[in-house]
């Protein structure tokens, strides 16, 4: 019980809020359709001033998940294996300066991180020191550093490779700069491709799509601003150029990712809402034959909302659309042009307008099924920015605890009342906003009722089992 107290304590500090599920439209303050909200974390208590990218890591010997934050100055790490409870571990300081822009891959056990501050380079952080931290939040250092490039817009993984590529920085005119990361605490220079000009994103697979020219070849595919290139990188000395393709009304070419089958590729244009008056438009592409990329047709959202950053997983885009949060989209039509959105979390209450407040970035590949997210602030002052965790609402509360709980009424003005059906043998806690137990008791039967017509008015928090933690409101 102690152990747990104090992690609930160290949550309360941080400002880690409890499990809201979607109802009647909302989660607590945020318009949702079939998400829920898990926890929240500002970007105070990570002390920095605004979020940017984010990813994620699963521990191959514990299972354990870690939200990789990017920050204005530094990257934050963060153990989600209960994402009602999250913990903050510890802060890796940028390089050199802050910047608004900062991005994180994985190989393996390894952290990669670069920013478009100067002479950032490319950090290397051991993941694996992860696992013990005995005194959270902790001030890392990094573990090896990468400087044969300076800024950096991103960097691009190929994990069945080991090689790391970053894009947008002043080498290679801006173009996939090439680090065997094969022994990640010492990354080397490996060339670059410098013909296709700056790649503001891209994605680097092994390919095993339609076209068997190039089975298992290394493929690039860089969003290059006004344009998509696709590129056989399988020998870093000799780079080939396979295709450029384009389409209509383009303003910014900014990113985009594979279908699993390697057949389509989706992309976002980043400012042609802004400029053009688009509802959220996200562009098609049929990669059958590499050589020939045709457009396949183009998809526009219900709302008006700036498009990010998007990924694939089980047949679901799940897509980054700033000020309308997230957008989960169903592809399974894609061969027929058909796309249909299934649900959303929008972390920006204040509008679906165009613009950059909002939701920068999804991670959805964590095997829990937990969502990251992360809130940029941009332009609005009174948004707060930070990181998110939520989950798919059919998915069932045992997924994300160990126990099935019921707790009602909720609100709660005499009594309450917590069945385990479960459990042969329960105990609950009742803490106040200020981590303070208020009351605590152990039973063997699976229906408790609880006297609270003494507390006062406001908000609490019960913990069962010390594994799940639940919001009680008191009326």
């Amino acid at each position: 019980m102690k152990k747990f107290t104090s992690l609930l304590l160290l949550c309360f500090v941080t400002l880690v809020y409890g499990q809201t599920p979607c109802e009647n439209g909302m989660a607590g303050v945020y318009p949702c359709n079939g998400y829920d909200l898990l926890s929240e974390m500002t970007v105070s208590e990570f002390d920095s001033t605004n979020a940017n990218d984010s990813w994620g890591w699963t521990d191959p010997d514990t299972g354990s998940e870690y939200a990789l934050i990017g920050l204005y100055d530094g990257t934050a790490f963060v153990n989600i294996d209960d994402p009602v409870n999250p913990v903050y571990l510890g802060k890796l300081d940028t390089h050199t300066d802050s910047s608004l822009w900062r991005d994180i891959k994985t190989y393996g056990n390894y952290a990669f991180v670069v920013s478009e501050a100067s002479g950032h380079g490319m950090q290397v952080f051991d993941l694996t020191r992860l696992r013990d931290v005995s005194n959270p939040p902790e001030n890392f250092t990094e573990d090896a550093h990468y400087s044969g490039f300076g800024s950096a817009h991103n960097v691009v993984i190929n994990e069945d490779s080991g090689y790391a590529y970053g894009v947008g920085t002043s080498t290679y005119n801006g173009g996939p700069h090439f680090v065997d990361i094969s022994n990640p605490l010492n990354p080397t220079a490996a060339g670059g491709f410098a013909t296709d000009s700056y790649s503001h994103d891209g994605q680097v697979v092994t390919y095993n799509g339609p076209d068997t020219d190039y089975t298992s070849r290394e493929i690039y595919i860089g969003s290059n601003t006004s344009f998509v290139s696709i590129v056989d990188i399988t020998d870093k000395s000799n780079p080939l150029s396979i295709a450029t393709v384009t389409y209509s009304n383009t303003v910014y070419t900014h990113q985009g990712w594979f279908t699993q089958d390697h057949r389509y590729f989706i992309l976002g244009d980043e400012i042609d809402e802004i400029n053009l008056g688009f509802n959220t438009r996200s562009i098609v592409f049929d990669f059958q034959d590499l050589d020939n990329p045709e457009l396949h047709f183009e998809y526009e959202g219900p709302t008006a909302a700036t498009d990010h950053n998007g990924y694939v997983k089980d047949g679901i885009y799940y897509l980054a659309n700033y000020t309308a949060g997230v957008r989960m989209i169903d592809i399974s039509g894609i061969d027929n042009q058909d796309f249909q959105e299934t649900g959303f979390f929008d972390v920006y209450p204040n509008g679906d307008n165009a613009g950059y407040n909002g939701a920068w970035n999804v991670y959805p590949y964590f095997e829990s099924g937990t969502l990251l997210v992360t809130t940029l602030r941009y332009s609005d002052e009174n948004f707060v920015p930070g990181m998110l965790l939520i989950r798919d609402s059919n998915l069932a509360s045992s997924d994300i605890n160990t126990i099935e709980v019921s707790m009602y009424p909720n609100p709660a003005s005499e009594t309450l009342t917590i069945e385990a059906p479960n459990q042969d043998v329960f105990n609950v806690s009742i803490f106040d906003m200020a981590g303070k137990e208020l009351f605590q008791t152990e039973q063997t039967s699976a229906l408790m009722t609880i006297d609270v017509s003494s507390f006062s008015r406001g908000v609490y928090f019960v913990t069962i089992n010390d594994t799940q933690t639940k919001k009680l409101i008191i009326q």
